[in-house]
């Protein structure tokens, strides 16, 4: 009866009522624990996808402080509208079209330091080796891009590291890897940009030696310089680089940001080494 019932809400909000560019809230619930958060996404008697958040040292951690709200979205929502990377490589899933939001109030006193990790958990996809699902994340009205770091079994556990919030969607990405590689690997060129003058040559010189390596098709060489971006910000995090998230926005969380970067750029890499493009 739930199973039936998601999917009658998912036709409803989708192609009912005024069109397909509806969007319904859902219920979310949210328990906290230490330096964990777990989200439970759904409808009376059915969950949908399990949210959670892990802290390496978070403070004023509550429900209240997270700001976590689920939404159904179609292609046509207002909410996407030229945020996804590619409209025709893409997409929604047709079972899970849902929108996460993580967006903590500015007053609520929430503040992390390095990184978290990022789980959503659902039953209503599939899971296959080789599988295109990725987890996305975007800024409230920003793009949306590739945070992955791993796509488990259970039924689909997507999973990403992160500097920071904001929205979260799982989406089938058609994209070539080397596309996404490439993609990632100037994010992260960017975000190199945007440190201490000093600590730029040593990320560039790591990020030239990955490019060099995936030229040559040296996948060791590649996912060994991806470590090592990896290590160097864990080592620089809280001196020279700054490495704390604030929900006021006061502070920019560098090390943790060139950390979740390495994090999804080696799973492409690897991505690519096991299954081509």
């Amino acid at each position: 009866m739930a199973n039936w019932a998601w999917s009658a809400l998912l036709a409803a909000v989708l192609w009912g009522g005024s069109g397909p560019a509806n969007a319904q809230s859902l219920p979310v619930s949210v328990n906290i624990s230490g330096n964990e958060a777990n989200a439970f996404v759904g409808l009376p008697g059915l969950t949908i996808l399990d949210l959670s958040l892990e802290f390496e040292n978070a403070q004023g951690l509550n429900a209240n402080s997270l700001g976590i709200g689920a939404k159904i979205v179609s292609p046509l929502s207002p909410l996407l509208q030229g945020r996804l990377p590619s409209l025709s490589l893409t997409s929604l899933t047709a079972a899970l079209p849902v929108l996460i939001t993580i967006e903590p109030p500015a007053n609520g006193g929430l503040r992390f330091q390095g990184t978290g990790r990022v789980e959503l958990h659902t039953h209503v996809l599939p899971y296959a080796l080789g599988s295109s699902l990725r987890l996305f994340k975007g800024s409230l009205g920003g793009p949306f891009y590739d945070i992955t770091d791993e796509i488990a079994q259970g039924s689909v556990r997507a999973r990403g590291t992160y500097g920071g919030f904001s929205q979260f969607l799982i989406l089938i990405d058609l994209r070539p890897t080397g596309m996404v590689i490439d993609e990632k690997i100037l994010r992260l060129r960017n975000r190199v940009a945007l440190l201490p003058v000093a600590e730029q040559p040593a990320f560039t010189a790591l990020l030239d030696s990955t490019e060099d390596a995936l030229d040559n098709g040296d996948y060791p060489a590649a996912l060994t310089a991806i470590d090592a971006v990896r290590s160097l910000a864990q080592a620089n995090a809280g001196t020279t680089l700054p490495n704390e998230w604030r929900a006021d926005h006061s502070t920019t969380n560098h090390a943790g940001e060139l950390i979740a970067g390495a994090a999804t750029l080696r799973f492409s890499v690897v991505y690519q080494r096991d299954y081509g493009q």
